[in-house]
């Protein structure tokens, strides 16, 4: 079993959150969906925030976080501690922020990235392992910037 991914989206991400869900599901992964489960509008950073503090509840997750551009629950996600999340919008910066960021959440736009771009870049973020060696010792750093 490739492993759960925790998937979340405001009102602007919802639409591509639920067709990126079935695609999880379809390559294996245990999807736990935290919502929104409509275009109702609400308040992103609440989604973040939870998407977040589940993936660090869950041992081995990763997280799925989607509003429109992707940038406001990326904000909104990393100032919680623990979480890196990489806002990206192409399948190679998708693989770098796992090799080399150790990425734990994945945030896109719904609104700027179309459905198969969204795949493409969740499978290139899901097949690429961390390198560790020198980006663990920078992962640390970044990490260490939360005690500051």
């Amino acid at each position: 079993m490739p492993g759960k991914i925790i998937a979340g989206a405001d009102h602007g991400g919802f639409r591509l959150k639920q067709y990126l869900v079935d695609v999880l599901r379809e390559w294996g992964y245990e999807v736990e969906d935290v919502g929104v489960f409509s275009e109702d509008s609400v308040d992103y950073p609440d989604i973040a925030d939870k998407l977040a503090r589940r993936v660090l509840e869950v041992e081995g997750s990763r997280g799925l976080l989607l509003c429109g551009t992707g940038i406001g629950v990326s904000i909104a996600a990393n100032k919680v501690d623990g979480i890196r999340a990489a806002h990206v919008s192409d399948p190679y910066s998708a693989a770098m922020a796992a090799a080399h960021n150790n990425a734990n959440v994945l945030a896109m736009g719904g609104r700027v990235v179309g459905p198969e771009l969204a795949k493409s870049i969740l499978k290139a973020y899901l097949d690429t392992p961390f390198e560790g060696g020198r980006h663990q010792r920078r992962v640390d750093k970044i990490m260490a910037l939360e005690h500051k």
